[in-house]
C-alpha cells in the first residue's frame, strides 16, 4: 500500500513538473516525495483557497489596464511578465518563487488590491496558483484576486487581443 501511495505522489509530481516546462529527473525516495507534498491550507466551499468572487475575468483586468490610472498590483506566478505592469516573482509552485512572492508582499498594506496570474497550463492543474493564493490568505490580505485563466495565458489573454508587454 505504501508503494502505491508513493508511486501515485511521484506520478503527480512528475506531471506538475512537466506542466511548468522543466525537465527534471525525479528520484523515487521517501524524502523527496515528502518534500514535494502539498501543504494543507484552508479552502472555501469550492475546494479552492479562493472564492468564486475572488476570480477575476481576463476581460475585466484588460479593461482596468486600458482605462484606469489606479491599476491593481499584478503579479505573475510563473508565466513571465506578459501582462503590462505585472511583476514576475517566479513559479510559486517552487520554494524560491513562493519566497520571492512573500518578500514582494511583505511591504504592502493588507488592503492593497492584488491580482495574481500564472497561465503556464490549464488552470485546474496549475502548480503555481494555489500555493500563491494560500500565501496571501495566510498573510491576511483582504483584496486579492486570481485571474481566471482557465486554459493558459496564450488562449485566455494573448489570443483574445488583451494588452501584452511590460
Amino acid at each position: 500500500m505504501k508503494k502505491w501511495i508513493l508511486l501515485s505522489l511521484l506520478g503527480g509530481i512528475v506531471f506538475l513538473s512537466s506542466c511548468n516546462n522543466k525537465s527534471q529527473k525525479v528520484q523515487a525516495n521517501e524524502s523527496e516525495v515528502a518534500s514535494h507534498a502539498p501543504v494543507e491550507t484552508e479552502t472555501n466551499s469550492n475546494g479552492e483557497p479562493w472564492t468564486e468572487q475572488q476570480l477575476m475575468e481576463p476581460r475585466e483586468l484588460a479593461q482596468v489596464i486600458k482605462t484606469s490610472t489606479d491599476s491593481p498590483v499584478i503579479i505573475s506566478l510563473g508565466a513571465g511578465g506578459i501582462i503590462p505592469g505585472s511583476k514576475d516573482t517566479g513559479a510559486s509552485g517552487e520554494k524560491k518563487g513562493l519566497q520571492n512572492l512573500k518578500e514582494e508582499l511583505e511591504a504592502m498594506s493588507k488592503d492593497t488590491e492584488i491580482v495574481l496570474y500564472c497561465g503556464c497550463c490549464p488552470f485546474d492543474i496549475c502548480p503555481n496558483v494555489r500555493p500563491a493564493f494560500s500565501l496571501l490568505n495566510d498573510m491576511g490580505f483582504k483584496n486579492h484576486h486570481l485571474l481566471n485563466l482557465r486554459d493558459n495565458i496564450k488562449v485566455d489573454w494573448i489570443d483574445r487581443g488583451y494588452p501584452t508587454g511590460n
